[in-house]
């Protein structure tokens, strides 16, 4: 995610507590979906839509223009890769929208690396990047990026709302497999098999959690139930592979 702004943390507090503040939200739990799951009944779906099979970038745009952003391109190995070396980048976002879906891909990020999945974000001239609108999956480098000091900004969190599961990501240069199931404000996050995170987009408890995160000034994010899928450049190399979406009936 973008950078962590500053903000103050008390010397006395026990570390744990501390990286807690900091992120934006005391949090620990990774279940705010009351026991429910979407994914049981993602089968109503419709067929799925090849988004990246390793051959083009036709369902790509940029967030801040029509082409797609330098450094985003198909390496040697088919895969979807951002490199940070040419200037002038940006996050990579679908040329389609989505409201209720299935996303599925897979990625690997670089060592210390930081990148992240977005979903529901809003294009327009009103706003400068998509994370002023759209909730994000994690995509970090746990074992060596300082953001993973604060535990909502681990790999496969809510970005500052919502902590993963711990233990379920798979480290620097290997492939982690992802699932976000978004029906009606019932949002989760699947890692490597492993429901990390559910939450109810837009209830009470969201708008908590957003109220105190670094998102409290942003009065419409999260507020879309449909938008682009995003994929960020943090400036660090991330590889994506098979990436695929299909619409849910509600």
């Amino acid at each position: 995610m973008h950078t962590q702004p500053a903000l103050s943390c008390v010397l006395a507090l026990v570390v744990s507590l501390a990286a807690s503040a900091c992120g934006g939200v005391p949090n620990t739990d990774a279940d705010d979906s009351g026991g429910a799951t979407v994914a049981a009944v993602s089968d109503t779906g419709r067929a799925w839509v090849t988004l990246f099979d390793g051959t083009s970038l036709d369902a790509w745009r940029g967030f801040a223009d029509d082409a797609i952003p330098p450094g985003w391109q198909i390496d040697d190995d088919s895969l979807l890769y951002f490199d940070p070396a040419p200037e002038g980048g940006g996050d990579l976002v679908t040329r389609e929208a989505y409201a209720d879906f299935e996303l599925e891909l897979a990625w690997k990020i670089s060592e210390c690396g930081n990148s992240g999945l977005f979903y529901r974000g809003v294009l327009g001239d009103t706003y400068d990047y998509i994370w002023q609108t759209a909730p994000e999956m994690q995509v970090l480098d746990d074992a060596c990026h300082p953001d993973a000091r604060y535990p909502s900004h681990r790999a496969g969190s809510n970005y500052d709302l919502y902590v993963a599961t711990p233990g379920v990501v798979k480290p620097a240069g290997e492939w982690n497999d992802v699932r976000i199931v978004a029906r009606g404000g019932a949002v989760e996050h699947w890692l490597n098999g492993e429901r990390v995170v559910a939450y109810e987009q837009g209830s009470e408890a969201w708008a908590a959690r957003v109220a105190a995160s670094k998102f409290r000034r942003m009065p419409t994010y999260g507020a879309f139930m449909s938008g682009v899928i995003g994929l960020q450049d943090h400036g660090d190399p991330v590889w994506f592979r098979d990436i695929r979406i299909r619409p849910l009936d509600v």
